[in-house]
């Protein structure tokens, strides 16, 4: 059990399994969404709706994918000097946890970085979360408690804990703040409440969320550089539509949302929703090439779309016809190895990912 958790939640031992994408897709209490409010996950075997809103994924498998053989195993990485002469210790980075607490302490502890009460244990450490904490999950908010006590615990043993913003935290901004109040889509009239619901708000989450989560969510940085490594949540290029560094990005979202217009949120919660801008093996590369020029670093590191559909795996079919979950082995480098992709599909029976960096092709 975790000991000094900041709400109740943050000890729960490892949740049970959903084994299947649909079994989870949408929460029972899910009566009535508009449909034109689409999930932000591609759903396979789905056709693609009419008048698809821009911004959103097509949800065919056949969609072009990469080679599992671009899968690779990581390289222990050694500690970086500080300019003033002081060692930074290793750098890790989580994928997407989407409430899955559990998984993510037996993560965190399998990599050394918390004991075996889920308190911080790697002295001065480097780790950063990519974002998605809640949704589709049993306990997003424990996971939002955790991340934050880890913060605490990192920066008082010389290491830290950092976290980026994800698309399901301006999801669940929205809908507290905004609920049922129309938005324009672009493909008419959508709400952010419905659109939390259909990608796996959780009552639960919505229940215990405090004005301390609240705030930590809507201060997260959008994108940050670490090792030359430039970290972001999704694998999509609209964060050059905020800005031509770093800081200008982080400064012009937050503000977005200190100014509170539901619109002009929707708006950001959509390009930040977008996905598969590096899979194209012609395309992809010169993607990432545009987001490394416009705010350095030699690779991106990512969430947001799962690995077992950039490798066009989502489940298979056994000999007795039931479906089994992705194989996940690890993170997965492409776009001419330029990209790591983080999200190992948790929330559909693959892999929550803790990894260090670097990470070689």
């Amino acid at each position: 059990m975790v000991e000094g958790s900041m709400t109740q939640g943050a000890g729960q031992g490892p949740a049970a399994r959903t084994e299947t994408l649909r079994d989870f897709r949408v929460p029972a209490y899910v009566h009535d969404v508009p449909a034109n409010v689409l999930p932000t996950d591609p759903v396979p075997g789905s056709p693609e709706p009419a008048g698809f809103p821009d911004g959103y994924t097509p949800t065919e498998r056949d969609l072009p994918v990469i080679n599992r053989g671009d899968t690779v195993q990581m390289e222990t990485a050694q500690a970086v000097p500080r300019p003033g002469g002081d060692e930074m210790g290793p750098l890790f980075v989580v994928g997407d946890v989407h409430g899955y607490l559990g998984e993510l302490l037996a993560a965190l502890h399998a990599k050394g970085l918390v004991d075996t009460e889920g308190t911080w244990a790697a002295g001065n450490a480097r780790l950063w979360f990519l974002g998605d904490f809640t949704d589709r999950g049993p306990d997003g908010i424990g996971v939002i408690d955790l991340v934050m006590r880890l913060s605490a615990e990192a920066a008082a043993a010389g290491g830290y804990c950092k976290a980026l913003m994800g698309n399901h935290e301006l999801l669940l901004l929205g809908a507290k703040r905004f609920g049922d109040t129309p938005v324009n889509s672009g493909a008419g009239t959508a709400t952010f409440q419905a659109a939390w619901l259909l990608n796996g708000g959780q009552k639960s989450d919505m229940d215990r969320l405090q004005d301390v989560h609240l705030q930590w969510m809507s201060r997260l940085d959008a994108i940050e550089i670490e090792d030359d490594h430039l970290l972001m949540h999704s694998d999509t290029t609209a964060y050059l539509d905020y800005g031509d560094s770093i800081e200008a990005v982080n400064d012009t979202i937050r503000e977005t949302l200190t100014r509170n217009d539901a619109d002009e949120c929707w708006d950001l919660f959509r390009k930040l929703t977008k996905r598969f801008a590096f899979r194209d093996e012609e395309s992809g590369p010169g993607a990432v090439r545009e987001l490394l020029g416009a705010y350095g670093g030699s690779r991106v590191v990512h969430g947001h779309s799962p690995i077992p559909y950039l490798l066009g795996e989502v489940g298979t079919e056994d000999a007795d016809g039931e479906d089994s979950g992705p194989v996940v082995e690890g993170p997965h480098v492409y776009a001419g190895g330029l990209a790591l992709a983080m999200d190992g599909g948790v929330t559909m029976a693959g892999k929550l990912l803790v990894q260090q960096l670097p990470m070689d092709i």
